[in-house]
């Protein structure tokens, strides 16, 4: 990219060096779905009154799938980034920004087969059409013009969002399964890194858009913002099912107009609003 700093991209060249392969360094034997996956406030059903009516074993399973949920979320954002990213290795890319790509190629494949093995070794069932990536995001994450203004704005919404979950996680991680408090630190660790590219090339972009474009951009950015919020968030209603509930669909819209878990997920999203709202933005959830 013209004018980009190349001393940012070389720090986080220069950290992700010394790389550590999450399928070793995580002990996969203490895995154990007799642990809860997720603390129970951060579970979609939380705080309504039916969910106080459920089986603990019922809580414990949910809180198995809505982790598969966001891991399923994880390996449909790091399919898109891995294409992208492939994408923009060629010639004339500068020494610097192929090597740093080459880093975050290599760490976001670590993530993908990271979500695979806690998926396998969980043995937990999970049919293959179970989960879906919303088709609108899906598509204008594979089709946004590289290196452009909405470019960089999608990856920085779809590397924010994930990473202050996995915050949220990994500081209340005392009452759930280790090896899940070690995936959500593994990954906080490498995102740190890939988000502080993703703002550094949107707020280099955003200087050369007109108040017309930025403008243009609030529409695909709320799109964006609510559909991975909504897909995040609430898993699908077939998890519910598997999880042990019948009538997934209607828990899933129960969750969905939980007041306790929207209240949740507004605090998780609190600082990624305000970066929005920082670069002249309107995000609005």
């Amino acid at each position: 990219m013209k004018n980009a700093d190349m001393s940012l991209i070389r720090q986080l060249s220069e950290n992700s060096g010394p790389y550590r392969d999450p399928l070793s360094a995580i002990d996969w034997t203490r895995l154990d779905t007799a642990d809860f996956w997720l603390p129970e406030p951060v579970l979609s059903l939380y705080g309504l009154p039916e969910y106080d009516t459920l089986a603990v074993d019922v809580k414990r399973r949910l809180s198995h799938y809505e982790f598969i949920n966001v891991m399923c979320c994880g390996l449909w954002l790091e399919s898109v980034f891995l294409r992208r990213l492939s994408g923009r290795l060629v010639a004339g890319l500068t020494r610097a920004e192929y090597e740093y790509f080459l880093h975050e190629m290599r760490e976001e494949t670590g993530h993908s087969l990271m979500f695979l093995k806690a998926i396998e070794a969980s043995g937990l069932a999970l049919p293959a059409d179970a989960w879906r990536a919303p088709r609108p995001a899906d598509w204008v994450a594979r089709h946004a013009p590289a290196g452009g203004a909405l470019f960089w704005l999608a990856t920085v919404i779809a590397e924010d969002v994930p990473d202050k979950f996995n915050r949220h996680v990994r500081h209340n991680a005392d009452a759930i399964n280790p090896v899940v408090k070690q995936i959500c630190t593994l990954h906080i660790v490498d995102e740190a890194r890939h988000i502080a590219l993703a703002r550094d090339r949107l707020e280099l972009a955003l200087r050369d858009v007109s108040a017309l474009s930025k403008a243009l951009l609030q529409p695909v950015m709320n799109l964006l913002l609510n559909q991975l919020v909504d897909t995040f968030y609430v898993p699908p209603a077939s998890f519910y099912e598997l999880a042990g509930l019948t009538h997934g669909e209607w828990w899933r819209k129960l969750a969905r107009g939980n007041p306790v878990h929207r209240e949740f997920s507004r605090q998780c999203l609190a600082p990624t609003l305000r970066m929005l709202e920082g670069y002249g933005l309107k995000p609005r959830i």
